[in-house]
């Protein structure tokens, strides 16, 4: 079959607890779409002889840092790739343990899938319902639940089912409504259901883990998103050939700009019409999110490097955000305490005027009376800033939506926020 040269990415987040077999789908997937080099494999063979196993243990190969090894956890996020003839994939592996929740914020951060994994076993735990939260609270799009070590009870039917009437019964918390889920029964130590269909889960009607990835639409929506250009550079060469050249360079955020259209510059508020969008030396009628492109206008107004072009009047700027907070640091966040908001290359200067509520990530309930959000906490948070930030509602624009918070002092990054 030949490979399209132009494969679109499709960027996966696994989630899981520990032993849910998260490093074993991987390498399956590795295995079964041949992205395993000879000598890899070989090596892996090896080690699972020395080890005594009776099959080639696939988790090898994403348990690559020494303290894996040593401890048989995952502790930070790894990223892998693969690829099959119908498009490219991009996997960001996250922690099972709880005290890496921070792992999994960054990793699904910027996914289309998410893909939790549960032991047929053990059913629903603590993390499944964290993961499931973090990946509502982050609108990746599309969830598979995986239920794992099917072999491990007899390729039950009715305990698969089991575990998705549990399933089912959490995602009627209004917290998940519209969610987009599928269910598939896997084995990953066998590559059951994994790359191909499995005689002994006939009774599964669904597609395989493989086929479903290679379907999803990527960003399906992104271009019914609201036009947003954030401006990186003022381009002005003044040479002999380009005297009067004036453009603005960056890359589509959300939506679509077409030449001729009226666009606002935030914050001056002065409009003009799109004279030309250039990417290299080609003229594009328009541009789409995702493209990194030059903008001229019809002329000259107010626009410097981090000021932004729009097409609606919806935004505005605002000094109060109210939003969902994921604390990453070992020192809380307080009340009263002031740090930087970095908002794409924008920083101002925020101040927590309120904690309204710190969310109990295993069953949802909001805590109204907490007084800090510690490290691996989510709740959401008020923040006064010294000046406007021109930032979406993560829930109508995940790609303007969100923002970094940086301590003053260390400059560590220690919270990631998402608008309300």
């Amino acid at each position: 079959m030949a490979i399209s040269k132009n494969k679109e990415v499709l960027r996966i987040a696994t989630a899981g607890s520990v032993d849910d077999g998260k490093s074993t789908l991987i390498g399956r997937l590795l295995y079964e779409t041949n992205s395993i080099t000879t000598d890899k494999l070989l090596a892996i063979e090896e080690s699972s002889r020395r080890k005594g196993l009776g099959y080639t243990d696939l988790s090898l190969l994403t348990d690559g840092l020494v303290a894996e090894r040593e401890q048989g956890i995952t502790i930070d996020v790894a990223h892998i790739y693969f690829s099959t003839p119908r498009r490219k994939f991009i996997i960001a592996d996250t922690p099972g343990h709880v005290e890496y929740t921070r792992n999994m914020v960054t990793g699904a951060s910027n996914a289309d899938v998410s893909i939790v994994l549960v032991d047929a076993r053990n059913g629903l735990a603590e993390q499944t319902h964290r993961h499931l939260y973090i990946s509502h609270l982050l609108k990746v799009p599309r969830v598979i639940v995986c239920v794992n070590k099917m072999d491990l009870v007899d390729y039950s039917e009715a305990r698969f089912n089991e575990v998705v009437e549990d399933f089912k019964a959490l995602l009627d918390n209004e917290t998940f409504e519209n969610l987009t889920i599928d269910f598939i029964p896997v084995s990953s130590l066998h590559g059951e259901n994994i790359a191909n269909h499995n005689k002994q889960m006939s009774w599964h009607k669904g597609d395989h883990l493989l086929n479903i990835l290679e379907s999803i639409e990527v960003h399906p929506d992104s271009n019914n998103k609201p036009a947003r250009f954030p401006v990186q550079l003022v381009i002005r060469p003044k040479s002999e050939d380009f005297h009067d050249y004036r453009g603005y360079a960056g890359k589509v955020a959300s939506g679509v700009f077409s030449k001729g259209d009226t666009v606002r510059a935030l914050p001056s508020g002065l409009t003009a019409r799109i004279e030309s969008i250039d990417q290299f030396e080609d003229s594009l009628e328009y541009a789409e999110a995702t493209q990194s492109v030059t903008i001229r206008l019809d002329r000259d107004i107010d626009v410097s490097r981090g000021d932004m072009l729009v097409k609606d009047e919806a935004l505005i700027g605002s000094k109060e955000l109210v939003s969902n907070i994921c604390w990453m640091d070992n020192t809380p966040l307080v009340n009263g305490k002031t740090y930087k908001l970095q908002h794409g290359i924008n920083e101002s200067r925020v101040k927590v005027s309120g904690i309204n509520y710190r969310v109990e990530t295993s069953n949802l309930i909001k805590d109204e009376t907490a007084t800090e959000l510690n490290l691996n906490d989510v709740g959401q948070v008020t923040l006064r800033s010294s000046k406007p930030v021109l930032v979406d509602s993560y829930n109508k624009n995940r790609a303007n939506g969100a923002f970094i918070l940086i301590d003053e002092f260390t400059n560590n990054t220690v919270g990631v926020g998402f608008a309300g």
